[in-house]
């Protein structure tokens, strides 16, 4: 199996429209493509808009729930792995745990959960995608194992209020209560065996820097990509810093541990703009 720095090389997101790819369908396992390795493809495929391609299999509104998608880590595993292997069978080289508005906090909060309880259901993200891996290469055997990214949506998904994609709330919050919100969800995803984390969404410097240096420091073993939402202007952050600059200044603080840095939840129209020169 590759390593997580060899494995993601270059970032294709991808979004399977609702009931595309569906997991009552099955591919055709004369030519599956996640059998070409990263190696001859230099690209990696990753999932999609997890909670789109969830509205699938649930009949419950996901959108408007405090909790988003994580709520069915609670409520529905099937439901979460299905999802998972929706994206794994339409090609996705790679797919991110269900935990992109998961918090500690959250869970205790909105699901009356103690704090253990709220921290092992992260851990329990990463076994549904195992799991979601497992059925996928007894489907397929002699593929590729995909790989799994434990997904590190940014602090501003937990106010539930879009600011993920203005960073407004940086100018008001201190470093010290994201990285105390953003710990305990590393800390889960990291020790449920994650290969990598998807750091995303990200609206503006202030946050990434203390999400980076938070891994230089405490999981020093584990590679990482950072992505950032972005401004419709083609060159900056969500928050109006020059995105080439913080994505080359955050890059050069840990080197070692960033597999990649770019964007996401972008309009496709606009990426060549942020990546280019």
């Amino acid at each position: 199996m590759k390593t997580p720095d060899e494995a993601v090389a270059r970032i294709n997101y991808q979004m399977a429209p609702p009931g595309i790819g569906s997991s009552v369908e099955t591919r055709n396992a004369s030519c599956p493509t996640s059998s070409v390795h990263t190696s001859q493809r230099d690209i990696v495929v990753l999932d999609g808009g997890f909670a789109t391609q969830l509205s699938c299999h649930v009949q419950q509104p996901i959108d408007g729930d405090v909790l988003w998608s994580a709520r069915f880590l609670a409520t529905d595993h099937e439901a979460v792995i299905d999802t998972h292997l929706d994206f794994l069978r339409a090609g996705a080289d790679l797919i991110m745990t269900n935990t992109y508005q998961a918090s500690v906090d959250l869970f205790m909060k909105h699901l009356n959960m103690t704090e253990q309880q709220s921290y092992d259901l992260i851990k329990q993200a990463v076994d549904l995608a195992r799991t979601a891996v497992k059925r996928y290469e007894e489907e397929f055997p002699g593929t590729r194992r995909p790989l799994i990214a434990g997904s590190v949506g940014p602090y501003g998904a937990s106010l539930h209020d879009g600011s993920e994609y203005t960073g407004s709330y940086a100018k008001t919050t201190s470093l010290q209560t994201m990285m105390d919100w953003h710990l305990p969800r590393i800390k889960a995803l990291v020790e449920g065996g994650v290969d990598l984390l998807a750091i995303e969404t990200i609206p503006c410097k202030i946050e990434a820097e203390m999400l980076v240096n938070l891994l230089k420091e405490q999981f020093p073993n584990t590679k990482a990509w950072l992505s950032f939402s972005v401004a419709q202007d083609g060159k900056s952050t969500a928050i109006g810093e020059n995105f080439q600059e913080v994505a080359k200044y955050l890059y050069d603080l840990n080197p070692d541990q960033l597999v990649a840095v770019g964007v996401n939840c972008t309009a496709p129209r606009l990426i060549e703009s942020f990546i280019s020169a």
